[in-house]
């Protein structure tokens, strides 16, 4: 069944309080059960879109996912993207940058990733951490080679807010069409979530120092996150906050905003000219004629 997402959509200009807003909401699935029935129907009809997306070739669709660690975006892209053509897609993951991508611009590196028409491109992680971990930790911008006074310019993220909303513009007046998702994880959650890789041998190799250090900014990155929220969420390239205590909920609810993005496009299988129709029939005779 079709879910009704608007409430979960950041209205542009709209003012984000993350403690307003709900990391765990009622399901809306009744059952494990009905949670992969839900799942299957959405991965399919997400799957027919992505076939007429390839075939139109006209529009690409570009999915960002930010969160802070364990929040689930790997377990979303792997699930809501299952029943995707590999072909039609892209998943691109983004951590540490290289010397060469610290050689260019900040949105340089994503740039070269973004999906061609017919395509769905996925962020993993984003241009967005621009302004998210680069704003809790601003000591990095001095590896960023910018010229003399940016770093230290107090209006330095509004202007990068600025360079992302005439980018993500520029982009949806070409045909990229961008929704973002904030998966929106409580601490107390991470925080299981945490010791559980930790206490479950088979996936320590997720655990890392790194993640427990970082929790120690968790309010720096929680108004980090509202900041940007509420300067980089527009009509043409929306925020969702996805409540995301519950991985199956999140999952569902990102699978329907990911199908009502597409629906949204309006588009079909090429219409094929009478011409071509005649072609095409004349080929028919002639295979008939081979048997």
């Amino acid at each position: 069944m079709a879910v009704n997402v608007d409430s979960f959509r950041v209205g542009e200009g709209e003012k984000v309080d993350l403690n307003a807003r709900p990391t765990l909401v009622e399901p809306i699935y009744a059952d494990k059960r009905d949670y992969k029935k839900q799942l299957k129907k959405r991965v399919e009809r997400l799957g027919e879109m992505q076939e007429k997306l390839y075939a139109h070739d006209t529009f690409a669709v570009l999915l960002v996912f930010q969160a802070m660690d364990t929040a689930g975006k790997d377990g979303a892209i792997r699930h809501v993207m299952s029943g995707v053509n590999p072909q039609g897609t892209q998943v691109f993951s983004f951590k540490h940058p290289s010397s060469t991508e610290l050689d260019h611009d900040f949105l340089w590196r994503t740039t070269q990733c973004l999906p061609e028409r017919g395509r769905i491109g996925i962020f993993n992680r984003s241009y967005y951490e621009e302004v998210l971990v680069v704003r809790v930790h601003p000591e990095i911008l001095a590896s960023q080679r910018l010229p003399d006074g940016i770093a230290e310019d107090p209006a330095i993220w509004e202007k990068r807010y600025e360079s992302i909303r005439d980018h993500e513009q520029h982009l949806d007046r070409n045909g990229t069409r961008i929704v973002k998702f904030f998966l929106h994880l409580s601490k107390e959650e991470q925080r299981k979530r945490l010791l559980a890789r930790i206490d479950d041998p088979s996936k320590n190799w997720k655990a890392s120092p790194g993640d427990i250090a970082e929790r120690k900014f968790w309010d720096d990155y929680m108004r980090a996150y509202a900041d940007c929220l509420s300067a980089t969420s527009t009509e043409h390239a929306p925020w969702y906050i996805i409540p995301a205590d519950d991985k199956k909920n999140a999952r569902l609810l990102v699978s329907q905003v990911v199908v009502d993005a597409l629906q949204s496009l309006k588009i079909d299988y090429p219409k094929v000219s009478p011409e071509r129709l005649e072609e095409l029939e004349e080929c028919r005779v002639e295979l008939l004629a081979d048997a």
